[in-house]
């Protein structure tokens, strides 16, 4: 979840990206030089189909689960030299979906060896045209780009390597062909039967991406480049993907009638069981997209992933912009934040030795905590801290995992009255959960001291720390001058004895 400290003094360091898809577990290793250069060292990947070990009950079964285990303790054996903070692994689709979800991440982290993030289907689009992006040439204006998977579409429009739409949609190679090829027969009513689920998908989203427009269409993935090689192969098309070529890969399909009749010498045994899945995924968004020829990337998320982590080693992260515009967009009162947010860090600093705040990110998110803290008087004052968490755990969050999301949310709901450490922090996982709770702590000392709202300067605590006791000090009759802090700090203290922590003053 957070980057090592040391990636950000070492310029000259190896990265790494793992993308746990839902038909293929991608992983990808560089190097990156002092210029902020990133050079592709290694490459794996291994159909795993995540997606089709889901029962009805949206479980993974437990040969799923084998499958992603085997495959994440070989990616792990690669990795394991890695430093913690240098490798960025990420779950989509399928495990959105999976209600055993948790319970297989915190299998799949051990086998990994690092930690493993899942991502909203939005913040995939946006890592997928980040990756793809920068394979582009700069000048070649706004383009669509479009990423088919197992389990989910993402479509993107974008500028450089700025998204301006971006959508993810509940269909992919492996679902859809589950859902209207589960027998392998391929027929003119199932083919009809899968691109009318695609455009009632696409339908929704349509009518805004034709009218953002752009100059180039893109597509990456697996299937996408599976269905570039069939065409180019059979001799339909040498550039990209047109319409015609794959309205004659439609025709093909369904005269062949199966897949085990599938004479494409270009398709490889893996991609089969699920390209009839994907074709008509893919002739679901020409056709709502009215799209002529589709180009076709070599990168995706795993590149998108790599270059996020370097903009956020380079201090060119998004989270701050989503920050910052979420902060304009309800009106938080940004000079108050930031002087709530100067005393946190001061705590924290403080607080970093006694209580092992090692990661570079741990500042970042108490400070994002402390621009955010009053999102919820936008709603109301009553009881704000608890429509802040609301609105955070279910906002479009650029750049931030779920994982990260909830967190940032536990800690705006939990910066004052009750501590909620059941209801809240007990959602979170076990291996952060004490450690947001400490930075909830100081995040509500930090809330307190700043209640008068005066932009006059505060006296910097000093503060003590030992286990989960606190001591925080003032110049001699400074409480004495402020009686209602006193007060404040008195209730404070009973607020947190029952969660286990001890506050005098």
């Amino acid at each position: 979840m957070f980057l090592s400290p040391s990636l950000l003094e070492n310029p000259l360091q190896t990265v790494a990206a793992v993308d746990l898809g839902s038909n293929s577990f991608h992983m990808i290793v560089a190097k990156m030089d002092e210029d902020g250069h990133l050079q592709v060292v290694d490459r794996l990947r291994e159909m795993v189909r995540l997606a089709a070990g889901l029962d009805e009950g949206k479980f993974l079964t437990p040969a799923a689960r084998e499958r992603a285990l085997g495959c994440l303790s070989r990616f792990g054996q690669r990795l394991k030299a890695l430093p913690e903070g240098a490798v960025r692994a990420v779950g989509t689709n399928t495990l959105r979906q999976a209600r055993n979800g948790e319970a297989f991440i915190a299998e799949a982290q051990r086998a990994l060896g690092h930690p493993i993030e899942i991502i909203a289907g939005r913040e995939e689009a946006r890592l997928v045209y980040l990756g793809v992006a920068h394979g582009l040439a700069a000048k070649e204006g706004r383009r669509l780009v479009v990423d088919i998977g197992g389990g989910s579409t993402e479509l993107i429009v974008g500028e450089g390597f700025v998204p301006i739409e971006r959508e993810s949609l509940h269909m992919g190679c492996v679902s859809m062909t589950l859902a209207h090829f589960p027998d392998g027969k391929i027929t003119a009513e199932s083919m009809k039967r899968a691109e009318t689920m695609g455009a009632l998908e696409l339908r929704p989203v349509k009518s805004e991406f034709l009218a953002a427009g752009w100059t180039a269409a893109v597509g990456s993935s697996g299937t996408i480049r599976a269905i570039r090689e069939v065409v180019k192969g059979e001799g339909w098309s040498d550039q990209g993907i047109t319409y015609t070529a794959l309205r004659r890969l439609r025709k093909a399909l369904i005269e062949a009638g199966s897949l085990d009749r599938l004479d494409f010498p270009a398709l490889t045994p893996d991609r089969r069981p699920v390209f009839p899945g994907g074709v008509a995924v893919l002739l679901s968004v020409f056709k709502a997209l009215d799209i002529e020829r589709m180009m076709v990337s070599d990168q995706a998320l795993r590149e998108g992933l790599l270059y996020d982590m370097l903009g956020r080693i380079r201090h060119e992260d998004v989270r701050d912009r989503t920050v910052a515009s979420i902060s304009r967009r309800y009106g938080i009162d940004e000079a108050h934040a930031q002087r709530v947010e100067g005393t946190a860090k001061a705590l924290l600093n403080q607080a970093r030795q006694a209580w092992s705040f090692g990661s570079a990110d741990t500042a970042d998110m108490l400070g994002w905590a402390c621009r955010l803290h009053e999102i919820g008087v936008a709603v109301s004052h009553v009881q704000y801290q608890k429509h802040g968490g609301y609105i955070l755990q279910n906002a479009d969050m650029s750049g931030f995992s779920r994982q990260e999301q909830m967190l940032l949310a536990a800690l705006v709901r939990g910066h004052r009255r009750k501590f909620p450490v059941q209801d809240i922090f007990g959602a979170l996982a076990e291996a952060v959960r004490p450690n947001v709770i400490r930075l909830c702590v100081l995040l509500r000392l930090a809330v307190l001291l700043h209640r008068s709202r005066s932009p006059a300067g505060k006296p910097a605590p000093l503060l003590k720390i030992s286990g989960n006791r606190l001591q925080i000090g003032f110049p001699e009759g400074w409480l004495d001058a402020h009686p209602l802090t006193r007060a404040e700090l008195e209730e404070e203290a009973l607020r947190l004895k029952p969660v286990g922590f001890e506050l005098s003053f």
